[in-house]
């Protein structure tokens, strides 16, 4: 199955890596057509000058509707490719939130990464006790059902409840940046996909 690089790369033709996207995350992602453009763009995500908005379906409800993450984290070395909170030795990590919509179990927020660690933003609500809905790393499901959601659903008698979802509940919303070109700040918006 091809992956998205292979595509971009048979259409375009040299095409340069600027950040990654978890693998099971949907959204916006970002490459550069030239090195000058990737050097510019790498850059950016460097010096954090980059802005990204996420969207998160969290499990349970939040005290505070707002609020900022500041939680230092570092690669796990017991379970490589993974991070953990790591008061003593950890980097930095930032993360501010908004809840947007709560349901029965869960709630939707809108999730800006100040800093850009890898799992930032899975890590941190997990953290805090509120891991995302599904997230077979950091979390414990696999399936959000509508049930789980809606207080008055009904399955029907004779079928079972198929899931609503099944993948890690995070979307790459929005990316913004001062284009080093055009002089002027652009911003990419990948609408919600269907879970």
């Amino acid at each position: 199955m091809p992956n998205l690089y292979g595509i971009l790369t048979e259409k375009y033709g040299r095409i340069f890596v600027v950040h990654r996207l978890d693998k099971e995350t949907s959204g916006v992602i970002c490459f550069a057509k030239n090195e000058e453009a990737h050097s510019d763009l790498s850059e950016k995500f460097e010096e954090h000058d980059v802005n990204k908005v996420y969207l998160a379906l969290i499990t349970g409800h939040l005290r505070n509707k707002e609020g900022r993450i500041d939680i230092p984290l570092s690669e796990n070395p017991k379970i490589p490719g993974t991070m953990r909170v790591d008061y003593d030795a950890g980097k930095r990590s930032i993360t501010e939130y908004k809840v947007l919509e709560e349901f029965e179990n869960y709630s939707l927020v809108e999730a800006r990464p100040l800093t850009g660690r890898m799992h930032q933003i899975r890590v941190h609500f997990k953290a805090i006790g509120h891991p995302l809905a599904i997230d077979s790393v950091y979390g414990n499901k696999n399936e959000i059902f509508l049930s789980e959601i809606k207080k008055k659903y009904k399955a029907k008698e004779d079928e079972p409840e198929k899931p609503l979802m099944s993948r890690l509940t995070l979307h790459a919303l929005k990316l913004g940046f001062f284009h080093f070109r055009k002089k002027e700040y652009i911003e990419f918006e990948a609408k919600l996909a269907r879970f």
